[in-house]
């Protein structure tokens, strides 16, 4: 925890004590929104902790190159598939289209 974090914390205690011994409903808004100030005070204290943009989509991209190394022989693998099922597609359109030239002959 920050520095700054815990002094908007103490701020905001005493704050609301006060507000509480003024009034109820002051010290009600002044706890609310005081938890919510302390809350963005921390958030933005390791705002600049975080990698930015750049960082994180060049970790992405690293991530998405091992795996697109670990699956190179699945690929290739698939598209040995392919390609026999290609040449025996087009192996089954010449048989059809043989016969289809046999029937017009033989009529």
């Amino acid at each position: 925890m920050s520095k700054r974090t815990v002094v908007a914390g103490v701020a905001w205690l005493a704050l609301t004590v006060l507000a509480f011994g003024t009034d109820v409903i002051l010290g009600a808004v002044v706890l609310i929104f005081g938890a919510a100030a302390v809350v963005v005070v921390q958030l933005s204290s390791t705002w600049s902790e975080h990698p930015d943009f750049e960082t994180r989509e060049l970790a992405r991209a690293r991530r998405r190159k091992v795996k697109w190394e670990k699956n190179a022989p699945r690929r290739e693998k698939d598209a040995a598939r392919y390609a026999a099922h290609q040449e025996r597609q087009a192996a089954k359109a010449r048989a059809a289209q043989d016969r289809t030239a046999d029937d017009r002959t033989r009529s």
